[in-house]
Order: C-alpha cells, then sequence, then structure tokens
C-alpha cells in the first residue's frame, strides 16, 4: 500500500478504450468447488455492513471467517462477534488482510472514502469483493476497481442491492420489449430531506474519542480531522466531501440504476448541474444534474438526456413527463418518456405505464427477483454470475461520480472523453477526478 500517484501523472496508467479492460486476467483466482463453503470476511459491521454480512451470511454456503470495524461497540463489532462468535475480529482492515490466507472474499461495507483502498488491497490478493455503492469515491477510483477486477480474476458486486429486486428488473424488461417505444428521455431524483446534514461548515473544537472508536482508521485516507460525536461516526458522515459523495452518491447507483441497464446506458459525453454555492466541507442540499449520453438502441435519438434531482420536495416538472396531473409522483424514481408513452420507476415499487387508458389491458410480465447478496456468494463459488459486477457498476459509478464533480462547478458544462479519462469545461475540474491521499494509506494503483 505504499505506491501513490500524482495527479499529474495518473492518468497515463488508467485509459482503457472505451471501457474495455485489456489485461490479462490471473489465472489463479480462487473459485471454491461448488460443494465448498465460501470463508467471507466482512470489513464494516454496523448500519449497511450489518444488513450485508446477515444477508450474505444467510447462504448454507457461506462461512463468516473474519469481522473488522473501527467501532468495537455493541452496535458495531459486538453485535456481529455475538453473532458469529467464530469468526476472528479486528480493527484494523490491513491486519485481516496481512492474516487472510482462510479468507476467499471480503465485503467491504465502509464510508465511500475507504472503498477503493481496501477493495484494491483485497483484490490484489485474489480476493473476491462485494462493496457497498457508490463503488468509490473518485472517478479514478471506480475505473482503477475495474481494472482490478479484471487483471486478478475475482468476482465482484456493488451493494446496489435494489437492481435485483422485482420491481427494477420488471422494469427493465418492460424497455427492452418495447412497451413505451424508443425513450426520448429520462428523469430521476430523490426529493427527500439530507436528514444527516446537521450543519453548514466543519464545528471547531473536538471531543475525547470513546474507547470503542479506533478514530485514526476511521478517517482512513481522507486528511485528519478531530473527532466529534455524531458529526461523523457513524451515520452522518454522508454530509462530508471527505468522506461521501452526498445525494447523489448516495442514491444515484439505486435510482439510475435500471436506468442504465434498461437502455444499456455507457458514459456520458456532458454533466452539467444547477446547486447552491459550496464550501470545501459539507455537500449541497439541493442539486439538478443535466447528463447527455450516446444513444443506444433503445433510444429515439443519437443522444439521450438523463436529468437528475435531489434535495427536499425536489421533483422533475411535470409538463415533461407525460403524466395526468392526478397522478403523484413517489418520494423517489424515475420517468422514462418513450415514443408510445412513459414509464414510471418509483425506488422500490413496481413499476406503471401511461397513459393508464392506453395499457388498460396491457399485463406487466413480472420478472422474478434474485437474491443480490447469496447470487455472488454462489458466483464465486463458480455457481452463479454477478449481475453489478465492476465491469457494469465501475462505469454506473463513474457517472454518478461526474455528477459530483459537476455539482462542484455548478453552471459550467463538463465534457466528458471516458477513453482518454479526461474531463473539461472548468478550471482544474480535471484534477477531481482523483484526489490527495493521506500519508500511509495511499492505494496501490493498477
Amino acid at each position: 500500500m505504499s505506491h501513490p500517484v500524482s495527479r499529474r501523472h495518473f492518468l497515463s496508467q488508467a485509459i482503457v478504450a472505451g471501457g474495455v479492460l485489456a489485461l490479462p486476467s490471473a489465472s489463479w483466482g480462487r473459485v471454491p468447488g461448488a460443494n465448498a463453503r465460501l470463508r467471507v470476511a466482512s470489513i464494516g459491521t454496523g448500519g449497511k455492513g450489518w444488513s450485508d454480512l446477515t444477508a450474505t451470511a444467510a447462504s448454507p454456503h457461506v462461512q463468516i471467517v473474519a469481522l473488522c470495524d473501527i467501532d468495537e461497540s455493541a452496535e458495531h463489532l459486538g453485535r456481529a462477534a455475538e453473532k458469529f462468535p467464530d469468526a476472528k475480529r479486528y480493527t484494523d482492515w490491513r491486519k485481516l488482510l496481512d492474516e487472510s490466507k482462510e479468507i476467499d472474499a471480503v465485503i467491504v461495507s465502509t464510508p465511500d472514502h475507504m472503498h477503493a483502498p481496501i477493495s484494491l488491497a483485497a483484490m490484489q490478493l485474489g480476493k473476491h469483493v462485494q462493496c457497498q455503492k457508490p463503488l468509490t469515491h473518485t472517478v479514478f477510483e471506480a475505473r482503477q476497481m475495474q481494472l482490478a477486477a479484471k487483471k486478478y480474476n475475482v468476482v465482484t458486486q456493488m451493494g446496489n442491492q435494489i437492481q435485483s429486486h422485482e420491481a427494477y428488473r420488471t422494469a427493465v424488461k418492460l424497455v427492452h420489449d418495447g412497451a413505451i417505444g424508443k425513450v426520448r428521455e429520462v428523469h430521476s431524483w430523490q426529493s427527500g430531506v439530507m436528514s444527516w446534514i446537521l450543519v453548514d461548515d466543519r464545528p471547531a473544537g473536538s471531543e475525547p474519542v470513546p474507547e470503542t472508536v479506533h478514530w485514526d482508521d476511521w478517517l482512513g485516507a481522507a486528511p485528519e480531522r478531530p473527532y466529534l460525536p455524531k458529526i461523523y461516526h457513524p451515520f452522518n458522515w454522508r454530509a462530508w466531501q471527505d468522506f461521501s459523495n452526498g445525494q447523489l452518491g448516495d442514491f444515484g447507483c439505486h435510482i439510475l440504476d435500471p436506468v442504465f441497464m434498461a437502455l444499456k446506458l455507457t458514459a456520458p459525453l456532458s454533466i452539467q448541474a444547477e446547486a447552491p454555492a459550496l464550501n470545501r466541507e459539507v455537500w449541497a442540499k439541493w442539486s439538478t444534474v443535466s447528463y447527455v449520453f450516446p444513444g443506444t438502441e433503445f433510444t429515439a435519438g443519437t443522444t439521450i438526456p438523463v436529468t437528475w434531482y435531489d434535495g427536499a420536495g425536489k421533483f422533475p416538472p411535470r409538463d415533461a413527463l407525460g403524466l395526468p396531473e392526478s397522478y403523484k409522483l413517489p418520494g423517489s424514481g424515475s420517468v422514462l418518456v418513450g415514443e408510445k408513452g412513459s414509464l414510471v420507476i418509483p425506488h422500490v415499487a413496481m413499476p406503471k405505464l401511461f397513459p393508464e387508458e392506453k395499457f388498460a389491458d396491457f399485463t406487466i410480465p413480472v420478472v422474478p427477483a434474485r437474491n443480490h447478496y447469496t447470487s455472488w456468494a454462489d458466483a464465486c463459488r463458480g455457481e452463479d454470475k454477478a449481475t453489478s459486477a465492476f465491469d457494469y457498476s465501475g462505469p454506473l459509478s463513474e457517472t454518478v461520480l461526474l455528477g459530483t464533480i459537476a455539482i462542484r462547478h455548478a453552471g459550467s458544462k463538463l465534457a466528458w472523453d471516458s477513453e482518454k479519462l479526461q474531463l473539461t469545461g472548468a478550471p482544474h475540474v480535471q484534477d477531481l477526478l482523483t484526489k490527495p491521499y493521506r500519508t500511509g494509506w495511499q492505494p496501490t494503483w493498477i
């Protein structure tokens, strides 16, 4: 973990034509036999980490052999250790990986800023990886995750688990079947309150770190800052640019996922955002991000606009959606406007077709759900295929993270060249594809 790359020169290591990776696969990538139990380590066991851990462990073919969390309290490492008493316990993921000979696969459920450092190190050891969304903290890290998964021939999955729900799977099939014809435009949103934004800037002062919390390990690759209770750990880190990607990062990899799958989107051509002015600490309380993608076989033109809205009460304009005034939009979701009608994809609810009178006799073919967690474990055993592997979820995450860069440069139209990993349209915007890392925490790039 000791090979930092300057921001000036990092691009030369990552140019991948059209997102197609051309590195050789490692022939020694471990795939346990169908009758073997997959030995899994969980890094980050509180909050979403708890559900990732327990849902994966529900497979009879999985054995939880190691647990790691920087918080040893009863709500975090303590609870996980009580449920899996035979698993080894760690507070430092680096030590866990140093002692990982008996580990086949790793779940990474930490704050965003530590997804890539941990996942890259695990893949470089030949471990299969399930990593929470968004896949990484920066665009460059997302590209590196794709490179690593290919090079080390490991099974990967991003934690956008709603992708496996019958609602999203059914919506994708409706588009592929041509129910609304070619799609002209897309509007996606998350209109909820960002309850994790407790302050508008970094508070002064500090408080003693609890005995159960390993604060330096929690900060990891991020710059040092004093500990304050509830402001960062365990949940409100989502407010802070050093640790997260804000509301778009939190929900974009969910809500934009069926849009990507249905339209078979690749990389955007341009990105432009509207948002309030930012300081360098806290994310915006609302934003609108306008993407333009190349057209596909499922779109009506040579390009397709996809617009994202977030913030309390923020919705797309009604007149753009082709929906009756009587229909109340869900709090989050997408509308795909097609030549033959509109498809509403609520976040975690079955899709709806409009105009209702046109589709009154149309029976929506429901696509059964998959188990996002155990299917990854089965894929690691050679018995299934992951649907959100990093070759898919990497480009999706890159798109989301390009939106967060546009939010930092609100009003500027940014142009994206995915093949060259080049972003233009605002001063120093290229630098935001990556970030500096705290000494001693730099990932080893591929």
